[in-house]
């Protein structure tokens, strides 16, 4: 009762202040009316006994204040009026409240940014049932060659893995998804197809809207042909249509029966518009790695026990790969699911998290600085203050809550950027580059935006309030000088601070840019000038025949080579810029004869080398008379003769199951596939002409599109609807997918680096503007200092340069302390970035040199300019003053 009274008296006195204050106000005139009339009852007069009563109460303010102390709620009082205060400060000062709500939105903007990305890879669960249970199985295979850690694998794995694994419902997909021709109606539409294996949806935890799942039987080899729908598609494509369960539909110009529909908002990790069941084997794709496992545990189970039932069933596998690497080992293991998805995108987001931290330091640092600077100019006040009465506590607790205010403003304003920079981020990344369907500003990254502002407020503002504990009332109140030479040398610190930070952030940009440069300037091996693409999908039934594949593309290129304008035509399988078909080729001449090696693989029609103006190092490319019935053919690129048939004329030689090498292209640069080394790179390639294409390789359209190419001397109006209408000619039922430049698949390539380069450049140039403005403040603020030193000392003979230096110095020592610093620091947190560079050394010296070249550019013009002021001093006026 005691704390529900206390409760209800301080709101009483918060919220009707006015009506406690005439309470109040009554309540005393009362008791000094009764004191002055017991007075006048013992025969004093009426002013007298007023007098009298008043001068023994003790002031009738005193008493007003001594019981506002005591009162129910006086410290939220007491606050409030410092927040009013504080803002009536910040409002008097708008250069200085910009300033750092300015800095303060730029800073955090961009760490909530980050974070954003960090919690939904890494902290937030991914949008699937009791996601803790999921998981996906990893290989690790450790050796004399680098470390090989992948999530693939083959038939005869998956088969293990489902057999005698029963602690886990296990599923796979075949990879990534893929296109496939939809039928509706009389229009085929392009649609996005995953490929799964039956308990894909139970793994995941989703269950039909409407209908079932793949089952078994359904999942085998040759079974009955089922897709599932995406609800988006089931409701666009089919209006919705609750009977169109059991009813057949034609995709890849196949009969299928829709036997389920996803709910509304379903995510998978494929975000396909249907699903069909992958009728996973361990021949054709089930001999290489090309499943990728998902799982989760069954009720009751654990992770311990999947993960030993796991090493078991895969035991023998382990030993088979062993025997045949010697000095080698493998290890299967089991991984959580989340962790699993992110593994490649985590270190990279941490990374990021680590810069955007940077510029939180370095803005810290600055606002320290700055702030430092306004409690030097405030001293006289703070003195003033103290003086009257107020406590040294009272006075830092005014600092604080100035700048607590500009922290909650500052993280107000850093939520819009954040929101601003996390969409334009976002805006950046390919299509399916996050593993997650949305990236947003929810509750957790907004309490990291909170937590965020009430640590900078901290930090920026310790030091500052703690130099009230300092003031001197006699000297700070009748000296007319500005003080704060004491603090200099802190101000220094924090500059070489900032700038060690910028460094590293300035190193780091710049060996991505180098790296980003390297892989710009590779030589392509060919000439995209003049090149326009167009994929289609011809995972199609009509098209596993080997002659109609012919007849479509004979013809369709022959239609295109129509179009005015085209000078060439041409179709492949893959381009340059594009990851390329990995296989195993056995080689029946060089020194390696009779040796199993990988290579790239790409079908080719004659003028496909031609089209792409890729230059022919010996021999010839193909042509029309390489046809079904005549000798099989390759032609070989650079890389592949020179590293399987060095020292040689690879004409005349023969490849795998007797395939005559006619020719040698140049290298293009490919997406990395099996050798990975970078993202873009020359890799060993066969080509072979499409005409000679079989049955069995035709199978590889379920993986990859084939390309339409066409070569034009200018550019050609409505090239895309006349290289359409030309396919339409020879076949109306097959759409293109998409149409391309060969610009747009290099830049789709170097996409992440472009990003990396694009953010830590973002942040980099912040932290440098940041350094610049504190260096520039350091001095400007020395300058106003000692003006009065600086004028005594030229009348006395000083030159303005020699005062222009000695105040320079100051923040040039500053900042070459940091900058040294700065280097020793790069040398030690630039080595986790090895896996991001490409061409270039963490270490590169040139990159080193223009970081310090810049470096020592800016530092210097943000100490000479505010020392121009130095000018404008007048000894003569200096000296009348004194």
């Amino acid at each position: 009762m005691k704390l529900w009274s206390r409760t209800r008296s301080a709101l009483r006195n918060l919220l009707w202040k006015n009506r406690a204050e005439s309470e109040l106000e009554s309540e005393l005139r009362a008791y000094v009316d009764l004191v002055a009339d017991e007075k006048i009852a013992n025969g004093t007069s009426r002013a007298e006994a007023r007098r009298t009563a008043l001068a023994e109460f003790g002031g009738m303010e005193q008493v007003k204040q001594t019981v506002r102390d005591q009162r129910a709620g006086t410290r939220f009082d007491i606050i409030a009026r410092d927040i009013r205060y504080a803002l009536r400060q910040l409002l008097r000062n708008p250069g200085f409240t910009v300033t750092v709500v300015a800095t303060l939105a730029l800073s955090i903007g961009a760490n909530t940014a980050i974070f954003s990305i960090v919690n939904a890879l890494a902290i937030k669960n991914l949008p699937y049932p009791h996601p803790e249970r999921m998981g996906t199985v990893f290989e690790r295979v450790t050796g004399p060659d680098p470390n090989d850690e992948r999530r693939w694998i083959d038939g005869t794995e998956w088969e293990q893995l489902r057999d005698n694994v029963p602690s886990l419902i296990s599923a796979i997909t075949g990879g990534v998804s893929g296109g496939v021709n939809l039928e509706a109606g009389p229009h085929v539409q392009y649609t996005l197809g995953g490929r799964v294996s039956a308990h894909y949806f139970d793994v995941l935890g989703l269950h039909p809207a409407l209908g079932r799942s793949f089952n078994e039987e359904e999942d085998l080899p040759g079974g009955p042909k089922a897709v599932v729908l995406s609800y988006n598609l089931w409701k666009t494509i089919f209006s919705a249509d609750r009977n169109l369960i059991g009813q057949t539909i034609h995709l890849k110009r196949e009969p299928y029966s829709v036997i389920g529909v996803l709910p509304q908002g379903a995510i998978t990790p494929l975000n396909a518009d249907l699903y069909t069941a992958l009728q996973p084997s361990r021949s054709g794709e089930g001999t290489g790695t090309n499943y990728e496992v998902i799982v989760r545990l069954r009720d009751g189970a654990n992770w311990q026990q999947a993960d030993g039932e796991l090493k078991r069933a895969w035991a023998a596998r382990a030993k088979q790969i062993e025997s045949r690497d010697p000095g080698t080992k493998v290890e299967y293991y089991l991984m959580p699911f989340q962790k699993g998805v992110t593994s490649v995108l985590r270190p990279r987001a941490y990374a990021l998290m680590l810069a955007s931290g940077f510029i939180l330091l370095i803005a810290c640092a600055n606002l320290a600085g700055l702030t430092l600077v306004r409690m030097v100019r405030r001293t006289p006040e703070v003195a003033t203050r103290l003086a009257l009465g107020a406590s040294r506590w009272q006075v830092q607790r005014q600092l604080w809550i100035e700048n607590l205010l500009l922290a909650g403003i500052g993280g107000l304003a850093g939520v819009a950027v954040g929101f601003a920079a996390l969409r334009a981020l976002l805006s950046l990344l390919p299509k399916d580059y996050l593993p997650v369907d949305s990236v947003p500003l929810d509750l957790p990254v907004l309490a990291f935006t909170f937590v965020l502002s009430t640590l900078t407020s901290i930090l920026f503002g310790m030091l500052p309030t703690l130099t009230v504990r300092k003031v001197d009332l006699r000297s700070s109140i009748a000296s007319r000088a500005l003080a704060g030479g004491a603090h200099v040398g802190l101000r220094q610190a924090l500059i070489a601070g900032e700038v060690a930070l910028t460094v590293v952030l300035l190193a780091g940009a710049g060996l991505l840019v180098r790296s980003l440069i390297h892989l710009e300037t590779l030589p392509p091996g060919f000439n995209a000038n003049g090149v326009m693409t167009a994929k289609a999908s011809l995972d199609d039934a009509r098209y596993r025949d080997p002659a109609a594949f012919r007849h479509l593309i004979e013809n369709s290129v022959a239609a295109m080579q129509q179009i005015p304008g085209v000078k060439s035509a041409a179709v492949g399988l893959t381009l340059p810029f594009e990851r390329a078909l990995n296989g195993g080729v056995m080689l029946h001449d060089g020194p390696q004869s009779g040796k199993w090696v990988g290579a790239d693989m790409v079908y080719a029609t004659p003028g496909y080398f031609e089209t792409l103006q890729m230059p022919l190092i010996a021999g010839r490319t193909f042509t029309a008379a390489d046809g079904p019935n005549t000798q099989a053919v390759a032609v070989i690129n650079l890389s592949f003769a020179h590293k399987f048939f060095p020292g040689m004329n690879p004409v005349g030689l023969t490849v795998d199951k007797g395939l005559l090498v006619v020719g040698v292209v140049s290298d293009v640069q490919l997406s990395s596939g099996m050798n990975r080394v970078a993202p873009l790179q020359s890799e060993e390639t066969l080509y072979f002409p499409a005409a000679q294409m079989n049955a069995q390789s035709l199978s590889v359209h379920v993986w990859f599109q084939p390309s339409w190419i066409v070569r034009t001397a200018a550019p050609v109006d409505g090239l895309t609807e006349l290289m359409q209408r030309a396919l339409a000619g020879i076949d109306p039922a097959l759409p293109f997918s998409g149409f391309y430049r060969m610009s747009d698949l290099e830049a789709e390539t170097l996409a992440t680096q472009r990003i990396q380069v694009a953010l830590l450049g973002t942040m980099a140039g912040l932290a440098l503007l940041l350094s610049a403005i504190g260096i520039f403040a350091l001095v400007a603020n020395m300058v106003a200092q000692r003006t009065r030193e600086i004028g005594i000392r030229m009348a006395l003979g000083s030159t303005i340069r020699q005062a222009m230096i000695q105040i320079a110095a100051v923040g040039l020592r500053a900042s070459v302390v940091g900058l040294v610093t700065g280097l020793a620091l790069s040398a030690a947190a630039l080595r986790v970035m090895r896996s991001l560079l490409y061409g270039v050394g963490v270490y590169d010296a040139t990159t080193i040199a223009v970081v310090v070249a810049m470096l020592l550019l800016i530092i210097t013009a943000a100490t000479m300019l505010p020392t121009l002021r130095i000018a404008s001093i007048d000894p003569a006026t200096t000296l009348r003053d004194e």
